[in-house]
């Protein structure tokens, strides 16, 4: 059962509105293309369609895992778009969008996960939109270091991969996943010339120790860009949130990781993956 909590003020966000979110909402629906803004339910929306960016997010809208945390849809997936490539391009075009996130549901159901398809969406966008720059949150692919690889040749400036918590609560909060499979996908990264990110929720139950060893992990893997939010319930069948993590404590551990060696850290109740995504290309 959802336990009903009043949202502290620092959770709250303003209602989406503006001409510029207005346009975006508009051609992605037009154009069918999904957002994990809206997927995710993100509570930045208001300010990043704003600003006419957004986190595209490929292969459709179905995921073939069951993360209890997230809101994204456990279905048997429809099969792959050919013609979303282009359309997501285009896309980006008309919006003008300078930098651009996308990601996707993880599909286990390909042979290659969805590789060749992530390989093809990012050569497409490049070619479409001259000068863009461009963040992708993959999965792990199992960690298959062929498959990771077709990404990092297509030339993505960030590639991000969610560790999503710590280890210790790893098997209760991701379906499949794997807390040192996801480290060896930081790790193939690291060993290309391209950004390595990744990004964890808090309010799970873990403790600080968890969170710093957590850090600890990632650095070794080559990480360099770290982002950090409070986990949100989506609803009465997901992991129940433990906590809601007071402001101060995201300053701290923003202060810690950069100590320990982040070039850059994301860390506030409301950050999520891609939030101030742009920034990062300089990590």
């Amino acid at each position: 059962m959802l336990r009903t909590r009043r949202l502290p003020d620092w959770m709250k966000t303003p209602l989406p509105s503006g001409k510029e979110y207005i346009a975006l909402k508009n051609l992605a629906v037009h154009q069918q293309l999904n957002t994990i803004c809206v997927s995710g339910n993100c509570p930045n929306k208001a300010e990043c369609w704003g600003a006419s960016t957004a986190s595209f997010m490929i292969l459709g809208e179905k995921c073939t895992r069951n993360c209890r945390f997230c809101d994204v849809k456990n279905m048997i997936p429809d099969p792959v778009d050919s013609d979303e490539p282009l359309r997501l391009a285009e896309t980006i075009k008309a919006l003008r969008i300078k930098h651009c996130v996308i990601t996707s549901v993880t599909r286990d159901d390909l042979p290659d996960g969805g590789a060749d398809f992530w390989a093809l969406t990012i050569r497409t966008i490049k070619e479409i939109n001259p000068g863009i720059t461009m963040e992708t949150l993959i999965p792990d692919f199992y960690g298959n270091t062929i498959l990771i690889q077709k990404v990092i040749d297509a030339q993505p400036e960030v590639i991000s991969h969610n560790l999503e918590t710590v280890r210790r609560l790893t098997p209760q909060v991701r379906d499949t996943a794997r807390y040192d499979r996801s480290l060896k996908v930081i790790e193939i990264i690291s060993a290309s010339r391209i950004v390595p990110k990744s990004g964890i929720m808090v309010g799970l139950g873990e403790t600080e120790a968890e969170v710093l060893e957590t850090m600890d992990d990632l650095l070794r893997a080559g990480c360099r860009v770290l982002t950090i939010g409070q986990y949100l319930q989506p609803s009465a069948h997901h992991l129940q949130m433990v906590e809601f993590i007071k402001p101060e404590v995201f300053i701290r551990y923003r202060e810690i990781a950069l100590e320990k060696g982040f070039t850059m850290v994301e860390s506030s109740p409301l950050v999520r993956s891609s939030y101030h995504a742009e920034r990062h290309i300089n990590a």
